[in-house]
């Protein structure tokens, strides 16, 4: 399967006002951005650790009135946060009020003080990973028989490299895998993901593969698409009141090779 090459912008939710947030994904859609994803924690993780920060799921809601073609998403929602099934009957909410347009990230979760301080069991990585285990099968279920339906059949994003656990996890469910790491990384991740998919009876080239990149460096697009990754994800914050300005060249790089 030849995929497209994407790009995706990451606004994380900290050190903003919303108007900030709110404008920079209008701009990421009008600057030619793929999606908007922001991300699903309830404190910063960098910067000010007490600075401002809002919530994920209110803010994709916006997001969906405020766009009108650029895909949205979070990356990614952690499963102890919320019911499984009524995170599905959020997602599903949501890509109604999108028109279709959700991607629906999920994973383990690893941030302490956003479990602690909401009053979650933060438990052991290895329960996490149990919970996303029986998170998936259920939030699946919940989108076939909800009423009304999704809009279409919503992608899952599943973040996150452990090999023994979530990358079986997304062999078994996953429409996109995202990874974290240098393009050697994501290369090597991506061949135990599709060790894993050769396990569980699935095509590889049916999970779309997704990494993060340095906005300041459009160069590495070619290490990171040899790699095997064709959606690469651009992170910005309110530290710099969301400037977009490198997204231009990465556009620009993104439809070069999809004209090659």
């Amino acid at each position: 399967m030849n995929r497209p090459v994407r790009i995706a912008v990451d606004l994380q939710p900290q050190h903003a006002d919303y108007a900030s947030i709110r404008a920079a994904a209008v701009r990421a859609e009008e600057m030619g951005a793929d999606i908007v994803f922001n991300w699903d924690h309830f404190f910063p993780l960098s910067g000010d650790a007490d600075g401002r920060h809002f919530e994920c799921w209110t803010m994709l809601a916006s997001f969906a009135e405020v766009t009108e073609r650029v895909e949205i998403g979070a990356l990614v929602s952690a499963v102890g946060y919320r019911n499984p099934d009524l995170l599905a009957d959020m997602a599903r909410t949501v890509d109604h009020i999108s028109d279709g347009r959700l991607i629906l990230g999920l994973g383990a979760g690893w941030f302490a003080r956003d479990y602690e301080e909401y009053g979650y069991s933060f438990g052991t990585a290895g329960t996490r990973l149990s919970a996303l285990r029986d998170a998936l099968p259920r939030i699946e279920n919940r989108l076939t028989v909800i009423n009304p339906p999704p809009l279409r059949d919503i992608p899952i994003l599943i973040g996150g490299g452990g090999e023994r656990r979530t990358l079986r996890y997304a062999a078994r469910h996953a429409d996109i895998w995202h990874g974290f790491g240098r393009p050697d990384v994501i290369r090597h991740k991506s061949e135990v993901l599709e060790s894993w998919c050769a396990r569980e009876g699935r095509d590889p080239a049916e999970i779309e593969r997704s990494c993060g990149a340095n906005p300041l460096k459009p160069e590495s697009g070619d290490a990171y698409l040899d790699a095997g990754a064709t959606l690469l994800t651009l992170s910005f914050d309110g530290r710099t009141n969301y400037d977009l300005a490198p997204l231009a060249e990465w556009t620009a790089w993104r439809d070069g090779r999809n004209r090659a």
